[in-house]
């Protein structure tokens, strides 16, 4: 699934006639480049959430053949309904009993989604997040063997879930990327009757840490990734992905 619905509001004025999933990097839209990535990686069956300009991002996958998949839209056009509330959403394509990739269109990068696939799949996980080395005010924390713990507001004690002792445990941000596994649709659908239909997946992994296998996966090779969704950060992909 590619998560392509958000506004954009930091890219303004880019935004202003396009969604974010549009703006291009070197000449190509970064919805283009996403799919591409997990072409590459094996996928067939794509799932696209769509909100702002919703009728560009339609146009432009029937302009480009679908980049050849087969290609579901998930229509949040009425109500923008977050990453998580956005994912439960679109679990009548999903559903199955394969892994699931969650991309955001708005992250550029270049390592290799099957090893990513693999490292799930061998550690049994219900989830795997990518997690980075890099700073961030507001992080997943895992303990040594990269099983999620919960979550972190850096210089303050705000924690998922409340008074988490993250003394001994390693922050690492979120690098935008995940796979999950269908079974994880019935958690979302019972946090989202618990909590409304719109959420985001980050307080929802914090708060399932206890009873869900959730891991961290830091590529064993460098990579380059970038969120585009700051001027700044896009030109500097633009420099990198030219």
């Amino acid at each position: 699934m590619i998560f392509a619905a958000g506004l954009g509001t930091r890219l303004k004025p880019l935004t202003d006639n396009k969604p974010k999933a549009l703006v291009e990097v070197c000449g190509m839209p970064m919805l283009g480049r996403v799919l591409l990535k997990i072409k590459e990686a094996g996928v067939k069956e794509v799932v696209v959430n769509v909100h702002h300009f919703a009728h560009m991002i339609r146009d432009y996958l029937y302009a480009n053949n679908n980049f050849g998949l087969n290609i579901n839209i998930s229509d949040e056009s009425d109500v923008l309904l977050d990453t998580g509330g956005g994912l439960l959403a679109a679990s009548g394509y999903l559903m199955g009993e394969e892994p699931i990739i969650v991309h955001n269109a708005d992250i550029l990068t270049d390592f290799s989604l099957k090893e990513m696939v693999e490292a799930h799949v061998s550690s049994r996980a219900d989830v795997t997040l990518l997690a980075q080395d890099r700073f961030s005010s507001r992080t997943f924390v895992y303990d040594d063997s990269l099983r999620l713990k919960g979550w972190a507001k850096k210089g303050t004690d705000k924690t998922i879930p409340p008074g988490l002792d993250t003394y001994d445990l390693r922050s690492l941000a979120f690098g935008g990327v995940s796979v999950v596994n269908p079974s994880l649709f019935t958690h979302l659908s019972k946090y989202a009757g618990e909590h409304g239909p719109i959420f985001s997946t980050t307080p929802f992994y914090a708060a399932n840490a206890a009873h869900l296998n959730i891991r961290g996966y830091m590529p064993g090779e460098d990579y380059r990734w970038f969120d585009i969704g700051k001027p700044e950060n896009l030109l500097k992909a633009s420099e990198s992905f030219f």
